[in-house]
């Protein structure tokens, strides 16, 4: 607590691709208090990431996001993110190298009026390229182990939802008293 008598929390997020070399002394109660698995995203989320990685590039209204995000199946955020970042630069140097070739024309006289952008967005051209590059991060094989690992550790946390107390004098196992903690009306922190 500060000076003010407010309570200040502390939230420790970590992130790993090798849980299987955690040390366990860290996974006991009171560390890191939950671990979560976050899959690889669904095509769904797939749409959304590319939409974020090019909300600010001018991109064709040709390209179809969610026939880019249907064939990336397995693909992890980050390598949406590479891929789009790759037609991004072919895309800029396409531009790079027809402002050069202006410029030598403009030199040799050849070219008297001004000409708009050659390369005013990314096209389907540039994420057909980008995609003969594009390869998944994360392998089947990956996936697989950490699925194994995530059943594992919720198996191994405790009892899950098969514990209930004894019957007494015609409760039914506890359960018509669950849930009703701070039912007084006292909310107060359990670590006050």
């Amino acid at each position: 607590m500060d000076g003010m008598g407010a309570k200040k929390n502390v939230f420790i997020i970590g992130a790993t691709n090798r849980p299987d070399i955690i040390d366990p002394a860290i996974l006991r109660p009171g560390r890191l208090d939950q671990l979560i698995y976050i899959p690889l995203p669904d095509e769904k989320s797939r749409v959304q990431i590319l939409k974020a990685c090019l909300r600010k590039s001018p991109v064709s209204k040709r390209v179809d996001l969610n026939y880019l995000a249907k064939v990336s199946h397995g693909f992890s955020g980050a390598d949406l993110t590479e891929i789009c970042q790759r037609a991004c630069k072919l895309a800029i140097r396409q531009a790079i190298e027809a402002d050069i070739k202006r410029e030598k024309e403009r030199a040799a006289g050849d070219m008297d009026t001004e000409e708009e952008d050659p390369v005013p967005e990314i096209t389907r051209d540039h994420f057909e390229e980008a995609m003969k590059f594009a390869r998944r991060s994360v392998s089947d094989n990956d996936i697989r182990k950490y699925e194994m690992f995530s059943q594992t550790l919720q198996q191994s946390r405790g009892f899950g939802s098969n514990f209930r107390f004894p019957d007494q004098q015609g409760q039914g196992g506890g359960s018509s008293q669950g849930g009703n903690f701070g039912a007084d009306g006292d909310d107060d922190d359990l670590y006050s």
